[in-house]
């Protein structure tokens, strides 16, 4: 899926701006690079609050255009209001296609209903991390990444090695010989 978000540079910044475009319905935001100056800019709300929801928002490259000019982005940071349903704020960053990113990828558990462990074992795969920080080619980003728990019985914990990496995809906390436990599988051995 993707994402087209119009943006204008705003002028006035500061707290009181701030309120103001939020009272407009435009939420403050900031677009920066390697080699770009960081820059403030608005975009709207209504348009980035709805596809804030969405997991592949989070993961996708987003065309943001600004005076003219579509830049290439991702979702860096964003701040949501404590109890409004707000986006106070949110952070984009250019993609250097030359350059390797660093991004945050959703991790989905795939086939345990299919396990001896749920089916026989009267268990359940119970995941400890949602995402994994993994290092991306930026020309071809996955929307998540698949952990296949269709062999696994009670007693289980399955690891990062575990986790299917598509082409131009590795672990960060791999790379520095880390092979931490992703989820566990609870049940009664037999």
């Amino acid at each position: 899926m993707s994402y087209e978000i119009q943006a204008a540079v705003r002028e006035a910044q500061g707290t009181g701006a701030s309120r103001r475009l939020r009272r407009e319905g435009k939420t403050p935001a900031v677009l920066y690079g390697e080699d770009q100056k960081a820059t403030a800019i608005a975009v709207d709300h209504k348009t980035v609050f709805y596809a804030l929801e969405k997991e592949s928002f989070h993961t996708t490259l987003i065309k943001l255009s600004l005076d003219g000019k579509v830049y290439d982005v991702i979702v860096r940071d964003f701040q949501i209001h404590p109890f409004r349903q707000e986006v106070q704020h949110i952070d984009f960053q250019v993609v250097d296609f030359n350059k390797p990113l660093r991004m945050r990828l959703p991790l989905h558990v795939v086939n345990a209903e299919k396990s001896q462990a749920v089916k026989l074992q009267s268990g359940r795969v119970s995941v400890l991390s949602t995402t994994v920080d993994c290092i991306v080619n930026p020309k071809n980003i996955p929307a998540f990444l698949e952990l296949n728990c269709e062999n696994v019985v009670a007693g289980d914990i399955l690891h990062l090695t575990d986790v299917a990496y598509p082409e131009g995809v590795s672990s960060v906390a791999l790379k520095r010989d880390a092979n931490l436990a992703v989820a566990t599988v609870t049940g009664k051995k037999r």
